[in-house]
């Protein structure tokens, strides 16, 4: 077993930054950190693997107690914000600010991962803000962010940002096969088509079910060939991930209801306790929220699978003999690049990213695939 920062592959310039904080360096250590980087980059696992080490007294050797209860998130000394909500508010962010100002009760640090801080609301940043200004001597807090910009400016300047890169396929597949046990051919396969997004690329290497879904998306552009076409695959698109989302909250959603009902006394002896249907109808407000986002989430993935294969057309287009990120499509990107323009190609993905953006805006799903797919099906015309 390596350690702790083994897996975070083709980020060498920001562990060996690490590793100065680590080894006291001087002006290398801080107490917060901004870790930046595009999706499948590995924000959230560097700030783990940097938590891990900061306890470790090897420095991150990946098999003490600290490094294995730091990786599982059952280190007292470490708390980790993981939202499946659409933003972070302000009362959690004072919770963990509360929690930072507490001495380590076992650790070196009392440390405060957060995964999605730019989900942080306006509120949430002032009081984030606060515990970040007078931080308590052995805390650090280590925020996660795609990029700099998405974190208001009052904290990033008071954060050490560092920088990770999408990794190689190379490297992608070396450590499907070194960790997973996957294939060498299904490794590449996998981590060509994820483009450098690591848990894309596993998810695609370990579940038949997730290659099969990434298939039919990608069957789309050949079967847009009226407006009804076009109409009923937004509609069975925006189901399907609703319906994702609905089966990967259900077991969460009852568990966490049936915790606040014993928590408040619902069903014993047939208490109705005062607030109780209130605090109930908050939970289910969070929880559709959490539905939403995951619904989001299943969207985004469908458009980032239509970026990459409206990229191989514009790519056989104008590079011919480039590699493509979908060479098993190449028989159907062939024909599609030979029969429409590299302007029209242009059109598609600009469908594609506005898509995405009145997804980001809150616009409703169908109307935003609606719209997608009627453009991608003129830009297919020749």
């Amino acid at each position: 077993m390596g350690d702790v920062f083994s897996e975070l592959i083709g980020q060498e310039r920001a562990v060996a930054v690490l590793r100065r904080a680590l080894e006291g360096k001087r002006h290398a250590m801080t107490h917060a950190w901004l870790f930046v980087g595009p999706p499948g980059s590995g924000r959230s696992n560097a700030a783990k693997a940097f938590a891990a080490a900061l306890q470790c007294k090897r420095g991150g050797c990946g098999d003490c107690e600290d490094c294995r209860t730091t990786a599982s998130g059952a280190h007292p000394d470490v708390t980790l914000l993981r939202t499946e909500q659409l933003s972070i508010g302000v009362d959690e962010v004072r919770e963990l600010v509360g929690r930072a100002n507490v001495s380590p009760v076992k650790g070196r640090y009392q440390i405060v991962v957060i995964e999605d801080a730019d989900r942080i609301t306006e509120r949430g940043a002032d009081a984030l803000l606060k515990g970040l200004e007078e931080p308590a001597p052995r805390t650090v807090w280590l925020l996660c962010a795609p990029s700099p910009d998405d974190v208001i400016i009052t904290i990033r300047s008071r954060s050490r940002v560092i920088s990770l890169v999408t990794p190689g396929n190379e490297a992608v597949a070396a450590l499907l096969e070194r960790r997973d046990g996957i294939q060498p051919a299904l490794a590449a396969h996998a981590a060509r088509v994820a483009q450098g997004h690591v848990g894309r690329a596993r998810m695609l290497a370990r579940n038949e079910d997730a290659r099969i879904r990434r298939r039919e998306i990608l069957a789309l552009p050949g079967r847009l060939t009226s407006v009804t076409a076009c109409l009923n695959a937004a509609q069975n698109l925006v189901e399907s991930s609703a319906l994702e989302a609905t089966q990967s909250t259900a077991e969460a959603d009852a568990r966490e209801l049936a915790a606040l009902q014993a928590a408040l006394g619902v069903g014993v002896r047939g208490a109705k306790p005062r607030n109780a249907q209130a605090a109930i109808r908050e939970l289910e407000e969070q929880q559709k929220a959490r539905t939403k986002r995951l619904q989001r989430d299943a969207l985004d993935r469908v458009l980032t699978e239509l970026t990459g294969y409206y990229r191989d057309v514009l790519a056989t287009q104008t590079a011919p003999g480039i590699e493509l990120v979908n060479a098993d499509l190449a028989d159907e990107i062939g024909p599609l690049a030979g029969k429409t323009s590299p302007e029209q190609t242009v059109h598609a993905l600009d469908a594609i990213l506005k898509a995405r953006t009145a997804l980001e805006g809150n616009v409703a799903p169908l109307l935003a695939l609606e719209a997608l797919l009627i453009s991608l099906s003129l830009a297919g015309r020749p």
